[in-house]
């Protein structure tokens, strides 16, 4: 979203938006009680007033923005027009149309705008986040228990509480992936876990290498590390391998990479081909990120192994969530990695929020203790939605294809269609999607789509009718 030109000494940054960006950014912008122009430059100014376009940012062509909102271009001009008249904005011949005024830029690229708004009515068919389980409203119904042991300490437990950092060792260790409670670093969720790696890792122009596409969330962190992202791109069974090494040997900051049930595509690597990573990684000494936040999902019940068992425990920084398995209000996350890499990362926590409370990592102890009866249970409840998904999809859209299998919590659709403009017609009708640009790294990904599995049957099969019609109306 940002171009660099040098002009005589002095650096100028030219901030030209890219419309999916700001389709994203914009969010559910009409208003039933608003025309269309007037809706949307209330949006558009929120994202001024708010620093998200900053002063000097270049809009995208009128042209542009009606073919990715879904509007005529008649409305992009009146809104432009509202906003040109109060003196937000100004059209320059040859130059484009820019914002004039502003707070400073904001980076954000409004990939996880889906966690905006819990309390909308729309239909989010955005987010693969899975509602909180059986086990987890039970146990959470109930006092922590063992709370009282801890009134007498400071309350401070950076790495987390011991008894929850054994616990998770233990279940990792039976999972195949040997594991001691100085190896794990308990954390406000796999974000918070992506956030601490990256600060760890990366300083503002390293670059980073990521698959493409890839989970939308650590795009976001990329780019508020100020990080050069680089991808590989993802075929139905691994990353190119040719390219992964040539982006290995440059050395890079950092590798990002899911090898299992990988997120949004669904894949898992082949142990062949997670070994052979594992042996490049070694090679070039590339510092690794590895998001396992959804191994557990599988269809088999047998959670897929992870690349931290075959490469350097000096390298490889694993992430891990009980939100998957339990819910993710509970907000607890985990990282695995070696004991020298978790006193680091303690540290730089230590500069962040302190420490998770004793109080919700107490619940985490209980429920580690129901894992394989979670497994179970959202097993069945993405088998019964994945199989009424699939089937809704092909009656409804027999032109859309996607690979098979794949696992977790959604289905990773080719709409052979622009999904950007699919996602803003479907706004109108109060269904908020999760189009493709929002998992790559340069925008790319445009025709594909990501739809969550586990719905109600009803629900699903109502949403994705209602998309049909404003699939056909396009």
């Amino acid at each position: 979203m940002t171009l660099r030109t040098q002009k005589s000494d002095t650096l100028v940054v030219v901030v030209r938006v890219d419309p999916a960006g700001l389709s994203r950014m914009l969010g559910d912008w009409s208003q039933p009680a608003q025309a269309l122009p007037e809706s949307l430059a209330s949006a558009l100014l929120d994202l001024i007033d708010a620093g998200f376009l900053p002063a000097g940012a270049i809009l995208p062509s009128q042209r542009t923005c009606a073919a990715t909102f879904q509007v005529s271009r008649q409305t992009v001009a009146e809104a432009f027009g509202i906003l040109e008249a109060a003196g937000h904005i100004a059209a320059l011949v040859g130059s484009g149309t820019r914002v004039r005024s502003g707070r400073a830029a904001v980076t954000t690229d409004g990939r996880l705008s889906s966690f905006s708004d819990t309390t909308s009515k729309m239909i989010d068919l955005s987010t693969g986040a899975l509602p909180a389980s059986s086990i987890a409203r039970k146990v959470l119904a109930e006092a922590p228990v063992g709370m009282d042991e801890y009134f007498d300490t400071d309350g401070y437990f950076p790495a987390g509480l011991p008894v929850l950092r054994e616990v998770i060792a233990n279940r990792l260790t039976q999972d195949g992936l040997p594991t001691t409670p100085q190896q794990v670093m308990v954390t406000n969720g796999a974000q918070h876990a992506c956030h601490l790696a990256t600060q760890l890792l990366v300083s503002p122009g390293d670059t980073v290498l990521v698959e493409e596409p890839t989970y939308r969330g650590e795009l976001e962190e990329l780019r508020l590390a100020g990080a050069r992202v680089e991808t590989v791109p993802l075929t139905a069974t691994t990353v190119d391998p040719d390219l992964l090494e040539r982006g290995l040997a440059r050395g890079p900051a950092m590798l990002h990479c899911q090898t299992t049930i990988h997120n949004p595509t669904g894949l898992t690597m082949s142990s062949d081909h997670r070994i052979a990573l594992a042996s490049l990684v070694d090679r070039y000494g590339v510092p690794v990120v590895e998001d396992c936040c959804s191994y557990d999902l599988t269809r088999s019940g047998i959670p897929a192994p992870m690349l931290a068992r075959q490469a350097s425990d000096d390298l490889v920084i694993t992430l891990g969530t009980l939100s998957k398995l339990f819910w993710g209000g509970l907000r607890i996350g985990w990282l695995r990695a070696s004991p020298t890499r978790v006193r680091q990362l303690v540290e730089r926590r230590k500069a962040d929020d302190l420490a998770s409370p004793i109080s919700t990592q107490l619940v985490a102890v209980s429920l580690m203790g129901y894992v394989e009866d979670a497994r179970r249970e959202r097993r069945e409840l993405l088998r019964v939605g994945r199989e009424v998904t699939c089937r809704t999809v092909s009656d409804l859209f027999p032109s859309w294809t996607w690979f098979r299998p794949q696992d977790g919590t959604g289905l990773w659709v080719d709409t052979h269609t622009d999904s950007q403009a699919l996602a803003e017609a479907a706004k109108r009708l109060g269904i908020r999607l999760a189009p493709g640009p929002g998992y790559s790294a340069y925008d790319g990904q445009r025709t594909m789509l990501r739809l969550p599995v586990w719905h109600e049957p009803e629900e699903i099969v109502n949403a994705l009718r209602m998309l049909q019609r404003v699939a056909v109306g396009r």
